[in-house]
């Protein structure tokens, strides 16, 4: 019961990592709240937990809109009087040639991937402060380390996120609020299946891109927010976990 009284507010989580880890907070004794773009996908989390005892709520949540992300705090604050894990796990995936890239495109992508982000700190990292604690982890990538062909806009995109992880790390520091990001590599989740169609490359050869030589799995990325979403990293802030079987050391 690592999370035992604390309150998990986890966006994306009707499927894959965001789902895994939302499962993940509950079995440590965390109440979650459950958003995604799908209300279906995030209520279905929700009843998987409430069906294994513990306690959840689910919203339909655009992350790129800050009516919305006002109205997911306030509703969670309600139900649970707090919030004390933010994990912003929502985001897309697109691969593309730098010249190919429309406007739409890169604007889409950023008002999921960095103002959504930026958002969730914005209206949940007060409420922490306010309660004198609280821990943010950020979904970023291995494409916000180290570059790479067709990455230029997700690649972006998951660079603002590890350095707008540091910058609120360090402004909120002094008030008990921790922020890191996570840096996963190729993860066996739907965005595998995307990169694989769209480059031709199976999902073998992707794997090989890790020394290890396989695909991370969604609950590698669980265990790593978890610690992260815990006590036990209470010193531990501004800081990058890449979990990505070694690509990054190549």
């Amino acid at each position: 019961m690592r999370l035992d009284g604390k309150v998990a507010l986890v966006t994306g989580a009707g499927t894959g990592i965001g789902k895994t880890t939302a499962l993940r907070f509950a079995r440590e004794g965390a109440k979650v709240v459950v958003t995604d773009i799908n209300q279906s996908s995030a209520e279905a989390t929700a009843q998987a937990i409430r069906d294994a005892g513990g306690q959840a709520a689910a919203f339909a949540h655009d992350v790129s809109n800050e009516e919305q992300w006002e109205k997911v705090v306030a509703e969670a604050q309600s139900a649970f009087q707090k919030i004390d894990i933010l994990f912003n796990n929502a985001g897309i995936y697109i691969i593309k040639p730098l010249a190919d890239i429309t406007l739409e495109e890169w604007n889409r992508l950023m008002s999921i991937n960095v103002t959504g982000v930026f958002l969730g700190m914005k209206h949940v990292m007060p409420v922490m402060a306010s309660n004198q604690g609280g821990s943010v982890i950020n979904a970023s990538s291995i494409a916000g380390i180290n570059g790479a062909s067709g990455h230029t806009l997700y690649g972006a995109s998951k660079g603002a996120v590890r350095i707008m992880s540091k910058d609120a790390a360090i402004e909120y520091a002094t008030q008990k609020v921790r922020v890191n990001s996570i840096h996963p590599g190729y993860i066996d989740t739907g965005m595998v299946e995307y990169a694989s169609s769209v480059t031709s490359a199976s999902k073998s050869e992707l794997a090989q891109i890790s020394p290890s030589g396989r695909l991370g799995s969604v609950e590698d990325v669980a265990h790593m927010v978890l610690f992260l979403a815990s006590d036990e990293s209470t010193h531990v802030t501004g800081a990058e976990f890449v979990i990505d079987g070694g690509a990054t050391a190549k």
